[in-house]
C-alpha cells in the first residue's frame, strides 16, 4: 500500500544520506526509484542530491511552479516506478504536497519526502507544515546539540558566529551558516524569545 512519508529533522541529521541509502536499497533489489530535489538548492550542483559524507545521485529538479503529480505520472508512464524520493521537502508549496498525496492515492506509488521541519526562527516551512498535516507516516531523523541533547532547532549565524534573528526564511547554506541546537540552547542563542 502506497503512503506519503515525511522524514524531518534539523540541519546535519543526515536526511540526504538516509534518502540516498533508501533509494539504493530499492535499486539493489531491482526496483526503480525517481529522485527529486529543489532547484533552489544548488550546493551539490545542478540536479544532484548529495550527502555531507560524500555520496550523491542525480535527481530531477522542482521549483514552486512544478506540477509534481504530472512529473511523477510522466515518469511512471516511461518505466516502472516503485518509489519516489524527494529531498529538500521544506521548499514544497502546499499545493505540491497535495500533488504528492494525489500521486500516492491515484498512481499508487510511495512518496518519501525528506526535509527540515522548522527554520532558524523556529517557524514551520510551508512545505513542512503541509506534510505534517497530510503525511501518512512521519519519521524524525535525529542529530545532537553541542551539549549532547537531541537538536530540534537551528540557528542561522553571521560570519562572527552570532545568531541572526531576522531575515528571509530561505537562505541556502551549510555548516558555515547553520548550527543545530536543542531548544534550550536555541533559546539562549536567540535571547530566550
Amino acid at each position: 500500500m502506497a503512503k506519503l512519508y515525511f522524514h524531518y529533522s534539523t540541519m546535519n541529521a543526515g536526511k540526504s544520506t538516509l534518502l540516498l541509502q533508501a533509494s539504493y536499497n530499492y535499486r539493489e533489489r531491482g526496483m526503480k526509484t525517481y529522485l527529486l530535489t529543489a532547484a533552489i538548492d544548488g550546493r551539490a550542483g545542478t540536479g544532484k542530491i548529495a550527502s555531507r559524507i560524500g555520496i550523491e545521485a542525480t535527481a530531477d529538479m522542482f521549483d514552486e511552479n512544478s506540477d509534481l503529480f504530472e512529473m511523477i505520472r510522466k515518469r511512471q508512464r516511461q518505466d516502472r516506478l516503485d518509489c519516489v524520493f524527494l529531498d529538500e521537502a521544506q521548499f514544497l508549496t502546499k499545493a505540491q504536497v497535495w500533488q504528492l498525496a494525489r500521486a500516492v492515492d491515484d498512481l499508487k506509488v510511495p512518496v518519501m519526502c525528506y526535509g527540515l521541519r522548522v527554520d532558524f526562527r523556529g517557524e514551520l516551512f510551508p512545505g513542512s507544515a503541509a506534510l505534517l498535516a497530510l503525511a501518512d507516516e512521519m519519521r524524525e531523523a535525529r542529530t545532537i546539540c553541542f551539549c549532547g541533547k537531541k537538536a530540534t532547532m537551528v540557528i542561522r549565524q553571521d560570519a562572527d558566529g552570532n545568531a541572526l534573528l531576522e531575515g528571509d526564511q530561505v537562505q541556502i547554506g551549510g555548516n558555515e551558516t547553520y548550527v543545530p541546537l536543542c531548544r534550550k540552547h536555541w533559546r539562549e542563542a536567540t535571547g530566550d524569545r
